[in-house]
């Protein structure tokens, strides 16, 4: 729309009297949601560094996952039975008990008092030295919890979500477990639990914060030594640049970076403002999902989380239906691996030489307690007696394969076969 006009519409639309402005309809993006930027079809790269770190949190998560579960059993300990059938909800390859029983330093294993064929399993002293740091790390840090918990839920339509949509993704966020009975009564005035018309429980945020409705992007801009973009953005000239690491070779391609320069011309569209009034169909619309999810997994502790999980978050969060497509349509913003028999989509600018750029206490703590599963794993028959039992200010350090593994990124190519199998995924309409 031309200069002359949009500024007659505005005129239009500011002297009639049933005229209300709102923040909705004059914000400039809204009047060129078009700019018909020409899209180019990107081949999937497989990056080695980034696959070994979701291996390696896979194993983390469904650890830390049963560690919790046997605390909250009532006996403190769960026998094989009982978990038998969690291998897919805990996003492992292997049965559960020949997972449990690799990590002899978190798990204990004994029979059972009526059953002694039946294999039980409690906590090792070990095990509950990092948890109880662990809980502390939770008290300490709970007003981060609390604003990472607002945001995802300002980041939604009617500021609500499903608690069986945020169970799931808890771990990522970095909230304890039974949040919804341990921190949330804590603000009455911030949350509520609701019931949705299907009957199933929700949890909807009471009170807007300003101070959260701004961005990651925004605020690395604003703090950036080079602040003349945010300063532009802030007086209404609305475009901000995303970072973008591309795998090797695609910058190089004038296809590539040609595209890349006019998506980072389109206004930013921040995670927090209301969409419903934007084409579904514009480039812009597609601007604004990519800035939604570049937020949700800068929310994440570990700047990455499962496909399925936003599936779940999907009409909230007013993504496409097909919203998978972006995460290998901008390869210089996410990658998407298909490791562990799942999609995994993380954030590039998150990582450096396979290590979290800004760790949380929280991520601090968990390679800790995942450097005990791998002494437990290396020396199996021994287990917890390699520890020590007083402090355990372990070194977090892994092996030195390890860590030149994690240093080393590597990309290659797949396979057309592997082609055919993300193109599934990017189309299917579930896991």
């Amino acid at each position: 729309m031309n200069l002359k006009l949009r500024n007659s519409l505005l005129s239009f639309l500011i002297s009639n009297r049933s005229y209300e402005p709102t923040k909705l309809y004059l914000l400039p993006h809204h009047f060129h949601q078009w700019r018909g930027i020409t899209k180019v079809r990107l081949k999937w790269v497989k990056n080695r560094s980034l696959d070994h770190i979701i291996d390696k949190d896979t194993e983390l998560k469904a650890a830390c996952l049963l560690k919790d579960a046997i605390k909250r059993s009532p006996t403190g300990f769960l026998t094989a039975k009982s978990f038998a059938d969690w291998q897919k909800l805990l996003g492992l390859t292997v049965p559960v008990l020949r997972f449990m029983r690799r990590y002899p330093t978190i798990f204990h294993e004994f029979p059972h008092a009526q059953y002694s064929n039946l294999p039980c399993f409690k906590l090792t002293d070990t095990s509950l030295l990092l948890d109880s740091q662990e809980q502390s790390i939770h008290q300490a840090q709970e007003n981060d919890a609390v604003e990472r918990l607002c945001r995802l839920l300002m980041m939604t339509k009617t500021r609500t979500l499903q608690l069986k949509s945020l169970y799931p993704i808890k771990w990522d966020l970095g909230l304890p477990d039974n949040f919804e009975k341990l921190m949330v009564p804590k603000y009455p005035d911030l949350f509520r639990f609701i019931k949705a018309s299907n009957g199933l429980s929700c949890l909807r945020l009471l009170q807007w914060r300003d101070e959260f409705a701004v961005s990651a992007l925004e605020m690395s801009k604003e703090n950036s030594e080079v602040g003349d973009e945010y300063r532009q953005f802030k007086r209404g000239q609305t475009m901000l640049s995303f970072p973008m690491s591309f795998p090797r070779g695609y910058g190089a391609q004038k296809k590539v970076r040609d595209w890349m320069e006019e998506f980072q011309k389109l206004p930013y569209i921040s995670p927090y403002e209301d969409s419903r009034n934007i084409d579904p169909n514009s480039d812009l619309m597609e601007k604004r999902v990519v800035g939604l999810l570049h937020e949700i997994l800068n929310v994440t502790l570990h700047k990455k989380t499962k496909r399925n999980y936003l599936r779940g978050m999907r009409e909230e969060l007013n993504l496409p239906h097909k919203f998978t497509r972006i995460f290998t349509r901008y390869p210089g913003i996410f990658y998407l691996s298909l490791k562990c028999k799942t999609t995994t989509v993380s954030l590039r600018e998150g990582y450096q030489r396979g290590k979290l750029v800004n760790p949380h206490p929280l991520t601090r703590l968990r390679e800790k307690f995942y450097h005990v599963m791998r002494t437990g794993l290396l020396y199996r028959g021994k287990g917890e007696i390699l520890l020590p039992k007083e402090g355990i200010m372990l070194d977090t350090g892994e092996n030195e394969s390890e860590l030149e593994e994690s240093e080393e990124e590597e990309e290659v190519d797949i396979d057309d076969e592997g082609s055919e199998y993300i193109s599934e995924f990017e189309n299917s309409d579930e896991d």
